[in-house]
């Protein structure tokens, strides 16, 4: 696979440090409390961090299990399904994580960029750069474990001090933490951002990305990530030691999990259902825009013309006899600007 380029898409600003009483004490971004200094190498707090969570892993070995075992027939499902499935899950889960930051792009209006880079004006354009970033990211090629600096795609200074000592110092913890399950890791890496001060202040996007591969390293090759807020943003809330973060980390990735397999189940049962009724329409324009609505959890016609290939016309044509038969949904009740889903 080819490596991610050496620019990340937008500048960050000055990093967030964490003390043990919390800049995680609140939702989203992170709470009002105090920053420490920055803290560019491992030390000794750090590596308590890693003994804190082998042992908070001990005394969840059933929870553990249950959601790693799930994550594992996610990744097994999505081995053997089509490869708009992962393409799905990717948009949907950088969608959540936007708005879990702060910055709700909705997955229509990221979906509109990915496919034709248009929806977007003066800071509006950094923001939808930002979650196809993360997009990127979730949907696959090389994972932040064997090269975090080269994932993240940071490679600048800051305070005259190379930003890829910080990134080695998470790394470096990370493979200390190699006693940990991967989904227990990715807790971890997720507690350590702050922590190495790489991140702009009180943005935690980048973590959850991170944390979402690292915690699918071990899988097949079906799932790149783990969901963390398709299900809610339980797994990404702060506060507690490490056995109370462990706990609510497996509780919400467990959550999301669920969330995901029953959003496959819906799509496949619509996509069978699709083809059998629109089997006797001709052309190849209904399969190619049943494929494109299997793929994108959102849809509009210029979308559908890029992506089937076909005329606006035939794209228009199609969606109305879909949308005749209920198996689309036009969800934002205009005449214009028409956005629709698979029901």
């Amino acid at each position: 696979m080819k490596p991610y380029p050496s620019e990340s898409p937008y500048d960050p600003a000055e990093p967030p440090d964490d003390a043990e009483t919390g800049v995680f004490a609140g939702e989203g971004r992170g709470g009002d409390a105090a920053f420490l200094p920055p803290l560019p190498r491992a030390g000794p707090d750090e590596r308590a961090q890693v003994a804190g969570w082998l042992a908070a892993q001990a005394g969840q070995a059933t929870a553990l299990a249950r959601t790693a075992a799930r994550l594992g027939a996610l990744d097994e499902r999505l081995r053997r399904g089509p490869k708009g499935w992962r393409h799905r899950l990717a948009l949907i889960e950088a969608a959540e994580l936007s708005w879990w930051a702060g910055e709700r792009v909705t997955a229509d209006r990221l979906g509109l960029w990915l496919a034709m880079r248009i929806g977007a004006e003066g800071e509006g354009t950094a923001t939808l750069q930002r979650a196809a970033w993360a997009f990127r990211r979730l949907s696959g090629g090389p994972g932040p474990v064997a090269d975090l600096a080269g994932f993240l795609g940071r490679h600048e200074t800051r305070g005259g001090e190379p930003l890829a000592d910080r990134i080695a110092a998470v790394q470096s913890l990370l493979a200390e933490a190699e006693g940990l399950h991967p989904v227990a890791r990715a807790g971890l890496a997720f507690r350590l951002w702050p922590l190495a001060g790489i991140g702009p202040e009180g943005d935690m996007l980048e973590g959850a990305v991170v944390a979402a591969r690292v915690a699918a390293a071990g899988m097949q090759g079906g799932t790149p990530f783990a969901p963390l807020a398709m299900g809610g943003a339980g797994a990404l809330r702060g506060g507690g030691d490490a056995a109370e973060r462990l706990d609510r980390w497996l509780r919400g990735m467990d959550q999301a999990l669920r969330k995901a397999a029953r959003h496959l189940d819906d799509i496949a049962a619509w996509e069978q259902g699709a083809r059998a009724q629109a089997a006797a329409l001709s052309g190849r324009t209904p399969p190619r825009l049943i494929d494109a609505l299997r793929d994108w959890p959102l849809l509009t016609a210029p979308m559908a013309e890029t992506l089937t290939g076909a005329s606006r016309a035939a794209v228009q044509r199609n969606l109305a006899w879909f949308e005749r038969h209920g198996l689309v949904h036009e969800v934002t009740g205009q005449g214009r600007f028409r956005v629709w889903q698979a029901v």
